[in-house]
């Protein structure tokens, strides 16, 4: 892991597919609210949110659903200069529907403008002005240029002095497992540090106890591992130091930008100066009160929210 941040315009720079949501008030109400999604436009708004300067990577289209990110981003302090627009192609969307088992996704995006990223389009000027790279799996996932945009912006920021931050994702609806695990594993090496959630790490792993995962995590090439629990919190793994830290009890409604809200609360806490699992316990606050509204990016914390949080579980 690289030992000192060098300077630069971004703390953090974001590279995905933003999503139009539309998430059910209720378990079997007939109402949706409407809000945004995409898990590193979730990442970068809660970056922001955190006070990181944060800039954004993709394509929307020329619609009126693109036209409210652009929006979003302005009032979240998000910088679009990175931002393209598609004449040709949708600004993807997706609905969310809550039930016993949890939030199930429903998602209307093949074809969408972020899917048809290339290398040869990215802002690299963008991406080399960054602290901190973001990327996702889902980004990979859906479509081979979006898999090459992501692995030439990886490229960009190693060679420019920024870290690597690399959340999987792990959408099977998006492509088959093998594949997955194929392009993840690629990817490792390449980061910083790796953001899982246990669920889709025991996938690809092949392994479902947490020290095993992460041993297989560090085997790929991942430095720094944080390996997401949901309610139960998350372990942080180094070549120096393996922690868990426990989950927060909220009064959860909705967890479906909690993960992304972590990646963004830990990157910008790590500029900030805060060692892995510094960053891992306050990253840990944010993602739980994340969960406490409806809406991936409505519920996200403030700093001062986050403090306050911290502060009083100290009680």
């Amino acid at each position: 892991m690289r030992p000192v941040l060098r300077d630069a315009r971004f703390d953090l720079v974001a590279l995905g597919e933003p999503l139009l949501e539309f998430n059910q008030t209720r378990a079997g109400a007939e109402q949706f609210l409407q809000g945004f999604g995409g898990d590193t436009s979730n990442c970068i708004i809660a970056a922001s949110r955190l006070g990181a300067a944060t800039a954004y990577v993709t394509r929307l289209g020329d619609d009126a659903f693109g036209r409210k990110f652009l929006g979003l981003w302005e009032r979240e302090h998000v910088d679009i200069s990175g931002v393209r627009t598609d004449p040709d192609a949708p600004t993807g969307i997706y609905f969310v529907t809550h039930g016993d088992a949890g939030h199930e996704f429903s998602y209307l995006r093949a074809g969408s403008a972020a899917s048809r990223m290339r290398p040869a389009d990215l802002p690299l000027e963008v991406i080399r002005d960054a602290k901190v790279l973001h990327v996702s799996g889902i980004s990979q996932a859906i479509s081979a240029s979006a898999c090459d945009s992501v692995f030439a912006a990886l490229d960009a920021a190693r060679q420019s002095g920024a870290r690597i931050s690399y959340d999987p994702n792990l959408r099977l609806k998006l492509w088959p497992l093998a594949r997955a695990k194929a392009v993840i594993v690629a990817t490792l090496p390449m980061t910083d540090w790796f953001l899982p959630s246990l669920d889709e790490a025991a996938l690809l792993s092949g392994v479902s106890e947490a020290n095993a995962i992460l041993d297989w995590c560090h085997a790929g090439g991942a430095p720094v591992v944080a390996l997401k629990m949901g309610s139960d919190g998350v372990w942080v793994s180094s070549q120096n130091v393996r922690v868990h830290i426990s989950g927060h009890r909220v009064n959860a409604i909705d967890a479906t930008g909690a993960g992304d809200c972590f990646d963004g609360a830990f990157a910008a806490r790590i500029v900030a100066g805060d060692d892995a699992v510094a960053a891992a316990r306050y990253a840990n606050a944010a993602a739980a009160l994340a969960t406490t509204g409806y809406g991936a990016v409505d519920p996200l914390p403030t700093h001062a929210d986050v403090a306050a949080f911290l502060k009083r579980s100290k009680k």
